[in-house]
């Protein structure tokens, strides 16, 4: 559930992100009770969104190719939404009368709601459409006549991306929260700290290859948030590990007790772990094997 009542409203903020060649900040706007109760309705109805698409989310999964609209979610003290966290618990964000100037800088626009409770709601959007519409000619209605409109004219969407309360970060599309939380790089900045936490759960298993591999190619930085995030991990059996990299194509040695993998075999040696390589037999003494390039697990049915 989400930790907000939107019919207890008492605050209203908005504010929108810049990336100004040093870094991306964030910063407040001055807007009037229109804007305000625009916001709050933009709000409710990506709430809205979300509960029509599920009312059970999965947890969001850094190696999965997620859909444009699927609810998942993250929990708030996840590693991977530390700038979502920060725009959620800033206090003393700056005003900047001047923050749209410039549109080209803005990649994202926010609001920041509070209830009665004193709970904070942040929401979130990219802001390709809401800066879009200034390369477009737009005309009104003066008097009697059409005429051109001059001035800069923002658009707001009608959902925002993602909704974060004291508990989760709510995703509705996670490639705006992918491209907001700069995940790419939150994701190739946490290899080190996956490795370290993946060397406890598989300490039959020498990570320093994988770990070099990892830090340059993106894809195998999110196999590595993905099976660290998976509580399974520490309960992996070795000799079934070994096992299935072998009918599955995947190369793998002994040195000093623990189990190397070659660098050309790394890929394949994550996918085993992240539960994407897999074999079948339903021809008999006729082995498959495949790569999934999305997967969910089963839940257990109840049989009578």
């Amino acid at each position: 559930m989400l930790e907000f009542n939107f019919n207890q409203t008492h605050a209203v903020e908005f504010g929108v992100g810049r990336d100004d060649g040093d870094g991306r900040i964030f910063c407040l706007i001055a807007v009037d009770g229109d804007v305000q109760d625009a916001l709050l309705e933009i709000a409710e109805a990506t709430w809205v969104a979300m509960q029509e698409l599920t009312n059970d989310p999965a947890k969001y999964e850094p190696s999965e190719k997620h859909a444009g609209h699927e609810y998942v979610y993250l929990p708030l003290a996840d590693d991977l939404v530390i700038r979502m966290r920060e725009l959620h618990a800033a206090n003393n964000l700056p005003m900047n009368t001047q923050a749209l100037a410039d549109p080209a800088e803005i990649f994202c626009y926010f609001a920041r709601f509070t209830d009665n409770q004193g709970r904070r709601l942040t929401a979130l959007r990219r802001a390709s459409q809401f800066k879009g519409v200034l390369k477009s000619r737009l005309i009104r209605l003066v008097t009697d006549a059409l005429k051109i409109v001059g001035d800069n004219v923002f658009k707001l969407d009608a959902d925002f991306d993602l909704l974060i309360d004291a508990q989760n970060v709510h995703i509705l599309r996670p490639s705006g929260f992918e491209f907001a939380g700069q995940l790419q790089e939150a994701i190739m900045a946490a290899v080190s700290t996956n490795v370290t936490a993946l060397r406890v759960d598989l300490g039959f298993v020498n990570f320093d290859v994988i770990e070099g591999y990892a830090g340059q190619h993106p894809r195998a930085a999110r196999y590595l948030a993905s099976i660290r995030s998976q509580s399974e991990s520490q309960n992996i059996d070795r000799a079934r590990l070994v096992q299935l990299c072998n009918h599955t194509g995947v190369e793998t040695d002994e040195t000093d007790g623990q189990i190397t993998v070659a660098e050309k075999h790394v890929m394949g040696f994550l996918e085993v772990l992240d539960r994407r390589r897999y074999e079948i037999e339903l021809v008999a003494n006729a082995p498959e094997q495949y790569r999934a390039a999305s997967r969910s697990k089963l839940a257990a049915e109840v049989t009578s």
